[in-house]
C-alpha cells in the first residue's frame, strides 16, 4: 500500500504508532512474568517512556537499523507541531519520541505487520541486554 506520509499529520502518525507498539512490549512484560499493575508499568517506562523512546531510535539511526523511508518518517513526525507539551521529560526528548511512535505508525498503515515485529522486537532486546544508555 502506498502512503504518502507526508500528507499525513505526524502526530496522528504517532498516536497510531503509541498503539502499535505498546502491546509488544505489555506482551514481553508479561512473558517476562510481571503480573502485578505497579510492576507491569514500572518495568514497561524502560521501553515505552519518551526518554526510552529516544534512546532506542538514536540507537536505530547510528546502527543503521532504519530505511531511507523509515528515517524521513521519524523525522516527519518529530518536526510535527504538537498543542499539548510534555509530562514528564523535556520538549526535545517528546518530540523525538513523537518520531519514534510515528515510524510505527506508518508502518502499520503501509500494512507491513513483519517490520513492525522486527522493530519491536530490536527494540525489546536492547533494551534487556542494556544497549539503550539511560532508559533502566
Amino acid at each position: 500500500m502506498t502512503v504518502d506520509y507526508q500528507q499525513l499529520n505526524g502526530i496522528a502518525l504517532a498516536y497510531l504508532g503509541d498503539a502499535v507498539y505498546e502491546p509488544f512490549i505489555r506482551q514481553h512484560m508479561i512473558e517476562l512474568g510481571y503480573t502485578k499493575p505497579t510492576k507491569l508499568h514500572h518495568h514497561a517506562t524502560h521501553y515505552v517512556s519518551a526518554k526510552a523512546q529516544a534512546a532506542l531510535i538514536a540507537r536505530m539511526q547510528t546502527e543503521n537499523v532504519l530505511t531511507e523511508t523509515e528515517v524521513d518518517v521519524f523525522k516527519h513526525g518529530r518536526n510535527a507541531k504538537s498543542h499539548t507539551s510534555a509530562k514528564h521529560t523535556d520538549v526535545v526528548t517528546y518530540r523525538i519520541s513523537t518520531g519514534f511512535e510515528a515510524v510505527f505508525g506508518y508502518l502499520q498503515l503501509t500494512k507491513q505487520t513483519a517490520r513492525i515485529a522486527e522493530l519491536a522486537q530490536w527494540c525489546i532486546e536492547q533494551v534487556d541486554e542494556g544497549r539503550v544508555s539511560n532508559v533502566k
